[in-house]
């Protein structure tokens, strides 16, 4: 069975690979095309070329599933062409025997996700966001018209209310203002600086323009009399070092998809998020679905086996190929809608993204059993009901 499990092996990953080239390949001149409006004198074809380099990465981590499901079935349909699935199951390898031996083919498949998910993605997401950055001076994640909103406490048992308006590569901030709160909420000073970088754990902010509100300068308003002491003072500080939990990385995070940063860097990310009592939620679904993310491509192999299995006499390689397409967007439309449906009802994050996977695998097993014990199935089925003739 080891030279079985071989051959299978080499027709599936030739398969794979030409499918995924393929797929990569079509994204990626659609992705070109789409581009071209942007180029100019600040962004050179050169730039938009390396752009697309680095999203090739992340574009092969989100067609990897799909890619494996189309070329397991071509392969799995040129193997029953050519009768060559009949000679091992007259061998005496069963329907669920081959389903194993497949499971253990994509093994290295779901490894090889992994290690793309974990490394190589990652670093080209984030090498991507500091280029449009630098590039073309914009970034995603959320951005609202003012810029990015960060909340963390202070020492004092305060909180710090972080504003920047633009980010830089390369963890350069511009145009930044700081909001310091005390322990009731009330305002306590503010600052407004004009660059910043992050440096060993700290911000340091330089050009400060620092307004220290008085203590007394509240009491002072709701009494209706004149302050002894100026309510407030404005001083310019050229630089300004400030201990924050903040960091470049968690700055960048927030640019990123949650979905394309690393473990390490998403569950740093999600404690930043509760220590400072912000919303996690997409996080920690994304957070889930990449624990889930090597098990669906165990899950496209399954689906891939029955649809490569059935009608072994009369091939049909294009009709297999074209319902593995359209099984494929539909588990990927099935995929995004639980995980939109999940957050806006809140569903528990296992579910949003274990339950499509779940469900494919289902049904996928439920028809290669069908396929396996049809003939058992059917004389049953004429015994319990001898007036109606059941097709095998």
């Amino acid at each position: 069975m080891r030279t079985a499990r071989r051959y299978l092996a080499r027709e599936i990953y030739r398969s794979c690979a030409v499918v995924l080239l393929a797929l990569l390949g079509l994204f990626t001149f659609f992705a070109l095309v789409d581009d071209l409006d942007n180029v100019g004198e600040k962004f050179s074809m050169w730039a938009l070329f390396y752009m697309q380099g680095l999203a090739l990465p992340t574009r092969l981590y989100d067609l990897l599933p799909i890619g494996l499901l189309i070329g397991a079935i071509l392969a799995l349909a040129g193997l029953a062409q050519r009768n060559e699935l009949v000679i091992l199951r007259v061998s005496g390898v069963s329907g669920m025997r081959l389903m194993r031996m497949l499971w253990l083919i994509t093994i290295p498949l779901m490894v090889g996700a992994t290690l793309l998910s974990e490394f190589v993605t990652p670093i080209a997401e984030i090498k991507s966001g500091e280029a449009d950055l630098t590039l073309r001076g914009k970034a995603g994640g959320g951005r609202l018209n003012s810029g990015y909103w960060f909340k963390e406490p202070t020492g004092t048992g305060g909180t710090r209310v972080i504003n920047i308006k633009t980010l830089l590569g390369d963890g350069q901030v511009r145009d930044v203002m700081l909001f310091e709160l005390k322990p009731n909420l009330e305002l306590q000073g503010l600052a407004q600086a004009a660059s910043g970088r992050f440096q060993d754990g700290d911000l340091i902010l330089t050009d400060v323009t620092e307004t220290r509100i008085d203590d007394e300068a509240a009491q002072a308003l709701a009494n209706g009399k004149p302050p002894e002491r100026k309510p407030a003072q404005v001083v310019k500080v050229p630089e300004l070092r400030l201990d924050t939990t903040l960091s470049g990385e968690r700055l960048l995070a927030r640019v990123l998809t949650p979905e394309r940063m690393s473990l390490v860097t998403l569950i740093d990310y999600i404690d930043y998020l509760h220590n400072n009592q912000l919303q996690a939620d997409r996080q920690v679904v994304a957070l889930w679905r990449k624990f889930v993310y090597p098990f669906t491509l165990l899950v496209m192999i399954t689906i891939a086996a029955p649809i490569g299995f059935m009608q072994t006499r009369r091939g049909g390689v294009g009709a297999k190929v074209f319902i593995g397409i359209l099984l494929g967007v539909a588990f990927f439309m099935v995929n995004q809608l639980a995980l939109n449906v999940g957050m806006l009802n809140r569903w528990p994050p296992w579910l949003t993204a274990l339950g499509p996977n779940l469900a494919a695998l289902a049904l996928a097993l439920g028809a290669l059993t069908m396929m396996e014990y049809r003939h058992a199935i059917s004389r049953l089925a004429e015994r319990r009901w001898p007036w109606r003739k059941v097709p095998v």
